[in-house]
């Protein structure tokens, strides 16, 4: 029996929750929600299903785990550093606020999964452990701008919405591929498309088409985010 026992507790350390959790990733990335099934699962992972079971229950404890984990290394980056920032310099919390969304930005970006289960998660189970994880992170740097404690919850519910609406939206783009394009032959159609409209009902939306050919996606996303963070600073000044 103790022979028995000690087998089992090897198993269960070299097969850990995390490197589980890190094949569902691995998996998710290649072949999206569908890609994830327990059997794809224990063969890349040589092992079988009882193992696997052993550290998650199924396949949407799986789906959590593998959220929570890629949130949780977004929401870890650091704010670039410039060459005039001086070395060990505290961080402000506009550059700490804009970190963050990009980390998130690039994350679903790089997972195109990741925006349907953001979506799931803030629709299905706020009070789970990714959203107010999410909402955490904005929070405290929020207060830290000095926002009025009244306010707190509108500006980072603001803040989260936009960053989780715009990288979501992103992402979908970058992968609509409208009828097998590549993302720039989809813009250039989309610009075409708009710049061919009808001249007195969409004046401004002509103006504007060539801008879409080309554009920088993630130049944009933080072009809103401090759009963003200008109109909480007008709004909420400091000293207010």
């Amino acid at each position: 029996m103790a022979t028995r026992t000690r087998r089992s507790q090897r198993r269960t350390e070299a097969l850990s929750r995390e490197r589980i959790v890190e094949a569902a990733v691995e998996l998710l990335d290649a072949a999206g929600e569908g890609g994830l099934t327990f059997r794809a699962l224990t063969e890349r992972l040589a092992t079988g299903p009882g193992a696997i079971y052993w550290h998650v229950e199924n396949k949407d404890e799986l789906l959590g785990a593998a959220t929570e984990t890629v949130v949780a290394a977004a929401l870890a980056v650091e704010p670039a550093r410039t060459p005039d920032s001086p070395t060990g310099a505290p961080d402000s919390p506009r550059d700490e606020i804009r970190a963050v969304a990009l980390g998130l930005f690039e994350a679903i970006d790089e997972h195109p999964w990741l925006a349907t289960q953001l979506a799931t998660h803030l629709s299905r189970s706020p009070w789970g452990s990714v959203a107010p994880r999410i909402f955490e992170s904005l929070g405290r740097r929020v207060r830290a701008l000095g926002v009025p404690e009244g306010s707190w919850f509108v500006v980072t519910s603001a803040l989260m919405h936009y960053i989780l609406g715009a990288a979501g939206q992103n992402a979908t783009n970058a992968r609509a591929g409208g009828g097998g394009l590549d993302r720039d032959e989809f813009l250039d159609a989309t610009a075409t498309a708009w710049e061919e409209l009808d001249p007195d009902d969409y004046a401004f939306t002509r103006a504007v088409a060539y801008q879409m050919r080309g554009h920088d996606d993630r130049e944009q996303f933080l072009a809103g985010i401090d759009l963003v963070l200008t109109g909480i600073a007008a709004t909420h000044p400091p000293d207010a």
